[in-house]
């Protein structure tokens, strides 16, 4: 099986091109394939598949298996994937995903290559019962508190196509998020898990964030989550609407923007080819 590494910030996953592969046995196959030790080494793996209704079709596949509705970072990736290699002729494209259809806006280099993705992310979801969260009616939830060992935090809860929880923290280079974010992931007010998001705010258009994502661990970026972040920075009153915000993640930058006129969410950020190989398992 062919294969080709890319990350987003990062956010490294193994994309296959299934136009012309087949996967068997997918979600052991993401396994096997993500193990940084016996694998390639990854945060998961994405198929890159024929749609009947969009361009691509994207499905991704965490380092445990388990299938997610959505990955920001992994979906600028093959938005890169499918121009630079030449599946698709354009620079504006539909993908279709279990998050929903996103639309991509690629820049090119001077070479005629992708080098930055403006993907339209879609309105986020804050009804309590489609994040999906613990919680009554439709306002979102802001203020669920949840004790993990020694510390009690306050999270505001968004879905971009898949759920996020994120809390306000003094210093997210110094946290352990390890030990705070496995636990809150599997915790009782979240009947798909969740992906934990830890922000520790600069000022009103630049934050820092940290990550454990759902099924896959802390990784080094998440797009869906820098979204999720920045929306829930606007519904506390942190940042705007309608403003660049710079949000700082341990592989790199991404900039969001939630619209006012739409009410959809842009995010901005980058996508890099690291290796093509074949897997023999």
């Amino acid at each position: 099986m062919k294969f080709t590494k890319m990350h987003g910030c990062g956010n490294d996953y193994v994309y296959v091109n299934c136009f012309s592969e087949k996967v068997e046995n997918i979600s052991e196959t993401a396994v096997k394939i993500s193990d940084r030790h016996f694998g390639v080494g990854s945060d998961g793996l994405v198929l890159i598949c024929p749609s009947e209704s969009c361009d691509v079709r994207m499905r991704m596949f965490n380092s445990d298996g388990s299938e997610a509705e959505m990955c920001g970072n992994a979906i600028r990736c093959v938005g890169k994937y499918v121009h630079d290699r030449g599946l698709i002729d354009k620079t504006l494209i539909t993908v279709e995903t279990l998050g929903g259809v996103k639309v991509l806006d690629m820049k090119l280099d001077e070479s005629g290559n992708v080098s930055i993705v403006k993907v339209d992310m879609g309105e986020p979801i804050l009804a309590p019962a489609l994040v999906p969260v613990k919680g009554e009616g439709e306002e979102p939830v802001k203020d669920l508190k949840i004790t993990v060992d020694d510390k009690t935090f306050t999270f505001t809860c968004v879905s971009m196509g898949n759920p996020h929880a994120v809390t306000v923290i003094d210093d997210v280079d110094g946290f352990d998020v390890q030990k705070y974010g496995s636990k809150v992931e599997i915790n009782e007010n979240f009947p798909r898990k969740t992906n934990t998001e830890f922000m520790e705010i600069v000022d009103e258009s630049h934050l820092k964030m940290r990550v454990w994502e759902r099924g896959a661990g802390e990784t080094w970026a998440c797009g869906t989550g820098t979204c999720a972040t920045v929306v829930s920075a606007i519904l506390n009153g942190i940042c705007k609407k309608d403003t660049d915000v710079s949000v700082k993640l341990l592989g790199g930058t991404l900039v969001i923007n939630w619209s006012s006129e739409d009410n959809h969410v842009y995010m901005t950020g980058p996508a890099e080819f690291v290796f093509d190989g074949v897997w023999n398992e």
